[in-house]
């Protein structure tokens, strides 16, 4: 079964005009057991302050249809390499966290909202070329839409 890391933009995406249609048929192939949801300690921490409504869509998601990960000092050494690379500034260390602990937690997939640091082709190449420098696997990034079943 497919395992996909989602971050915080994905959830909050299911309130969000533009990204909703895609963020909620991601999260019903979730429940509906197609796709294994992995969340990350980051992505419940950055939850705390989302309001009810975002934090329901996960309450949604049946135990045995989640996985967590979480930021270790294997992740943190990660992401501070992601840094020192110039991937990203400091600025956006949790980006950086959330592709680390997605590249150790083995998923098959990262998806995002987040087109500027996260789903963007110069920076997944940015990441992949560190993961493999430091004997990591690659990681595939893509957008919730790029993950969904089609539908025939």
């Amino acid at each position: 079964m497919l395992r996909v890391y989602i971050d915080t933009s994905v959830i909050g995406g299911c309130l969000d005009d533009e990204f909703a249609e895609w963020s909620l048929q991601l999260m019903q192939e979730f429940r509906d057991g197609k796709k294994v949801a992995v969340l990350s300690d980051i992505t419940l921490q950055e939850l705390e302050i989302a309001p009810e409504l975002v934090i329901s869509q996960l309450k949604e998601l049946p135990p045995d249809c989640r996985e967590y990960v979480t930021l270790d000092g294997e992740a943190v050494q990660l992401a501070r390499a992601y840094l020192r690379e110039g991937v990203l500034t400091e600025k956006y260390l949790l980006d950086a966290q959330h592709i680390a602990v997605a590249t150790l937690g083995r998923v098959d997939v990262m998806v995002s909202w987040n087109f500027k640091h996260i789903v963007n082709l110069n920076r997944i190449r940015l990441y992949n070329s560190v993961n493999l420098k430091l004997g990591y696997p690659m990681i595939e990034i893509r957008s919730p839409r790029e993950v969904l079943d089609e539908k025939i």
